[in-house]
């Protein structure tokens, strides 16, 4: 894991994927058993048998399996956001949890009957047997679960997106669940219940400064053995974390066919996931590209 704050950027911080990728649609899927699936992550089945970890686009529950420190702080980061301060920390982060895992069980019940998924495959993960992608679901009954969970207040309207299968931009899509947000605040819908609203300012404001002071940090340290991923060899390459010598040769391989640009650009590349990303992006530099 890479340091804190840009893990906790990259995971949480709304950005929109390139449209140029293509969704493809998967009906029939079905929802996989596990004990470690969230409310916007879980396992699922697609109908020729291979197995996918959905995550879905624009929505972010809040935590419920936390078992390292990134995500600990992930979990405080949604806690503040829902102004869930209910005395001690301690019991506000256990309220926060039990949250999560409510949302987790609400997307079993909604996914209870064969869905459909929409995916690029953004952010696949391939470890031989199964991956992870960013995708929309539609239940059986034809609704969006991003904007289901956002609308009871058992998810917020936060993290990546992009153009819907029937063409609405990732932009609108955004928008429109941040109305479903907003509402779900207003009438005090899930998470939202238990909101302290004469906190939440300061809550936010709290997490705003401390997620600064740790880019800051993270800025003065960036520079040092960092690693431009259009130039190293293997070896350089493969003193990065989480970069073997399969990985390396990947990367040298995409690099030969167009540059790298951004971190966000190793993506595409198989194997290389969001959460590898987060450890990767603090050591890595790009040079102006020559034109």
């Amino acid at each position: 894991m890479k340091p804190v704050l840009v893990s906790l950027l990259l995971l949480i911080a709304t950005v929109s994927l390139r449209a140029d990728a293509v969704l493809q649609t998967f009906p029939g899927c079905t929802l996989l058993a596990g004990d470690w699936g969230d409310g916007d992550s879980f396992p699922v089945k697609l109908p020729d048998g291979r197995e996918l970890t959905v995550r879905l686009y624009g929505a972010d529950c809040i935590e419920w399996h936390v078992n390292d420190e990134t995500l600990a702080r992930r979990l405080r980061a949604q806690r503040r956001y829902f102004g869930i301060a209910d005395g001690e920390t301690g019991s506000s982060m256990v309220t926060a949890r039990d949250f999560g895992k409510r949302a987790a069980l609400r997307t079993q019940a909604l996914l209870a009957q064969q869905f459909t998924i929409h995916t690029a495959f953004a952010g696949a993960r391939g470890n031989g047997e199964k991956e992870r992608a960013y995708a929309f679901v539609t239940t059986a009954d034809g609704k969006d679960l991003a904007s289901l969970l956002v609308a009871e207040g058992l998810a917020r309207a936060f993290g990546v997106t992009r153009q819907l299968p029937d063409s609405t931009s990732g932009s609108d899509y955004r928008d429109a669940l941040s109305d479903l947000e907003l509402t779900a605040a207003v009438e005090r819908r899930g998470v939202w219940a238990v909101t302290d609203w004469n906190r939440i300012s300061n809550d936010r404001a709290q997490e705003r400064r401390e997620s600064a002071e740790l880019q800051m940090v993270l800025n003065d340290s960036q520079s040092l053995a960092a690693v431009d991923p259009n130039t190293a060899s293997s070896e350089e390459l493969q003193s990065l974390p989480g970069i073997g010598e399969a990985l390396a040769s990947r990367i040298i391989a995409a690099r030969k066919a167009a540059p790298i640009r951004s971190s966000e650009d190793l993506l595409a590349i198989k194997g290389i996931t969001p959460r590898l990303l987060e450890s990767l992006a603090p050591k890595l530099q790009f040079q102006p590209a020559n034109n």
